[in-house]
């Protein structure tokens, strides 16, 4: 090897190392020490050095993360010990019986418990042979997963290679692919953007992923990982879970924060109980708890059955999931134009909330289902997440269940319907239909657009129906005495309903492109494009390609924003909103009280969605921040604060109340 090529390779495992070790302190400790963009120029050092040497390249590599072509299929692989399920219990009589059950066995021996939520993903398990990533693998059926190591690898939580202070050289390791509750929330929201079907729940939506063909797709998905076991080490195993947990976390693997250690059963079942009332906090889907014994050597003892060990079980919560009945299947047409078939159901309650409705997304979904009106269905909610219709209990069906058709014409206009080649959704093409004309009045007024107090789905039926209202711009033209001969408006509410639609006027460009409901374009995508061209005329007269050069863009937004500012009818709105002083033009945020300090937000804000609380620092010259990192000044817990407080506490950040926050954007 000549001297160039050492002194590459020498730096490429420089590089390797740096970047792997940048990769804990972000994606494991929260606590990065770099830069985004110094972190990036390491990563692009590192790929020049590779393609300039690509036989070189280490198997232990970030750019090796996502590699090869999709599969046809996934291979099999045996586990080196099977992957056991777990024994449930849902009362704490059961658990005080599963106590008992253990010192019977072990005679009366000391016993301590561990304690950990259980997160409700996909399990998986790594194996490292001499500190490296070889294999990741599904539990299948227990002695037999599926071998997804290339989607596994594409999870920057997981280390390609383990650090060398934890003592793991050969080693498997059980835990959990999931989704983080706010990662699924974007997801969701940009798939129906994009007009994709939503995923049910946080796990589907992880499993769905990690058994993706294609790795890309895998590594686009916002997924992470814990893990909860060493299963096998050829070198010496800890004596106990809670030291086995450790080592994970020396090799730099993440474990979960909420682990605790009990010497009684009593005081493992408080701890339950506690967590049980604030499951929604942990940030990720909850469905139990597991409680573990923490000696190895009582593990062994104590040994398993054919299906479970008898060293550990599950506390389920109450479930998320119950039976109705489906009744009806109507159509609701959107703002543009979108037909929706939406499932009325018999009235059940589901984690404390009545569910009567659940969307069904489109005609496709129902099918794929299988649903019939008439069928019981299997309803989910999950922590705030709209509830789904997940599946038709068919072993009930009487016969007398009816198949659901879509109808061809629009049902609140009667307007033919199409459907877009390559498209799931069916729209009713008549854009003066009443239906959508009260969806993007509603979308216009709503709390992130144009945030006008007041007008609801009530009034706005009233205004369509009686005339009053067409569009957004004829909102400000509307007078007190217009509003006063609706229903449920006193003169007081329609004074205010006015004082709010002119208060509106100094919303912001930004909201204002928003509020327009252009398809595809969300918010974020509205303040990119509003800070790209400045101002709407500068929009109005962007080609095609130009539009799509915006980051974050993309053909398919450009292309919907070019026919959006092609018809002539929304340009004739966009003059008439002009002329009643809405603004057109961008505001840079300005140098201010807070200029140059970053703030988090966790938990539930009084005064104002937390939404509202990032713009208005961004307005003040602020940044806001959605994780906790060295870059964060200042976090600011509202009520229920999730995961978030704890490691901001952790990283000894500044934790400020709401009213603290409040008397920070008024000083200067």
């Amino acid at each position: 090897m000549t001297t160039e090529r050492q002194k590459a390779l020498k730096r490429m495992k420089e590089l390797v190392e740096t970047i792997s070790y940048h990769d804990q302190r972000y994606y494991v400790d929260d606590d990065p020490e770099v830069s985004d963009f110094e972190y990036d120029m390491l990563v692009k050092e590192l790929e020049r050095l590779e393609s300039e040497h690509p036989s070189m390249v280490l198997p232990e590599s970030p750019t090796q993360r996502v590699s090869g072509a999709p599969l046809d299929e996934f291979p099999q692989v045996e586990h080196k010990i099977s992957m056991l399920s777990l024994d449930n219990c849902y009362s704490p009589e059961e658990l005080r019986n599963f106590d008992q059950r253990v010192r019977k066995w072990l005679e009366d021996e000391p016993v301590e418990y561990v304690v950990e939520l259980k997160v409700d993903g996909l399990s998986i398990a790594l194996l490292y042979e001499e500190g490296m990533l070889v294999r990741g693998a599904t539990r299948g059926d227990g002695r037999t997963g599926e071998d997804v190591t290339s989607n596994v690898k594409t999870i920057r939580s997981i280390p390609l290679k383990l650090g060398p202070s934890s003592g793991l050289a050969t080693a498997e390791i059980r835990g959990e692919v999931y989704m983080p509750a706010d990662s699924f929330r974007r997801l969701n929201s940009e798939r129906e953007e994009a007009d994709q079907t939503p995923f049910a729940n946080p796990r589907n939506a992880a499993a769905g992923s990690i058994r993706q063909l294609d790795p890309r797709v895998a590594a686009s998905r916002p997924l992470e990982a814990v893990f909860y076991a060493l299963s096998h080490s050829d070198g010496s195993m800890p004596p106990t879970h809670f030291q086995c947990l450790e080592a994970l976390r020396q090799a730099g693997l993440r474990t979960s924060p909420y682990v605790a250690r009990f010497r009684s059963i009593g005081e493992a079942l408080d701890h339950i109980m506690t967590w049980e009332s604030k499951r929604d906090t942990a940030g990720f889907e909850v469905d139990g708890m597991v409680v573990k014994v923490d000696s190895l050597d009582q593990q062994r003892r104590l040994g398993h059955t054919a299906k479970n060990p008898r060293w550990a079980i599950a506390y389920k919560f109450p479930p998320k999931q119950m039976t109705t009945k489906l009744l009806e299947i109507r159509v609701q047409v959107g703002r543009t134009g979108a037909l929706t078939p939406v499932a009325v159901l018999e009235p059940v309650e589901i984690g404390g909330v009545s569910v009567s409705r659940s969307t069904l997304h489109n005609e496709g979904e129902v099918k794929r289902k299988g649903l019939m009106v008439g069928d019981y269905v299997l309803v989910e909610r999950a922590g705030d997440v709209i509830p789904q219709v997940v599946k038709p209990i068919v072993e009930r069906r009487t016969g007398d269940e009816t198949e659901f058709v879509m109808p061809t014409d629009c049902p609140a206009c009667g307007s033919e319907t199409a459907r877009e080649e390559g498209e799931a959704v069916r729209r009713c093409v008549n854009a003066s239909c009443p239906a959508q004309v009260k969806e993007r009045l509603l979308h216009f007024c709503s709390r992130d657009a144009m945030d006008i107090e007041g007008i609801g789905p009530s009034l706005i039926d009233q205004l369509v129906d009686s005339e009053l209202v067409d569009d957004a711009a004829d909102l400000y033209s509307l007078s007190p005495s217009d509003l006063m001969g609706l229903e449920g408006v006193a003169e007081r509410s329609a004074a205010n309903i006015v004082a709010s639609i002119d208060s509106s006027r100094v919303m912001g460009f930004e909201r204002l492109l928003f509020a327009l409901g252009i398809r595809h374009v969300g918010g974020t995508t509205a303040r990119d494009l509003a800070r790209a061209f400045g101002d709407i005329d500068a929009i109005i007269s962007a080609p095609e390609e130009e539009l799509s050069k915006v980051p974050g863009i993309g053909a398919v937004v450009a292309s919907s924003v070019r026919q959006f500012f092609d018809r002539s009818e929304n340009l004739s709105l966009i003059e008439r909103l002009r002329e009643h002083r809405l603004s057109m033009t961008a505001t840079m945020p300005r140098s201010g009280p807070l200029d140059g300090m970053t703030f988090l937000f966790t938990g539930e804000l009084r005064s104002m969605s937390r939404q509202e609380a990032g713009s208005l620092v961004e307005s003040l010259g602020g940044n806001v921040a959605s994780s906790v990192s060295k870059t964060v000044d200042f976090v600011v817990a509202g009520e229920s604060p999730g995961s978030k407080l704890a490691n901001a506490k952790k990283l000894n950040k500044k934790i400020l109340s709401e009213g603290d926050f409040i008397d920070m954007a008024k000083a200067g």
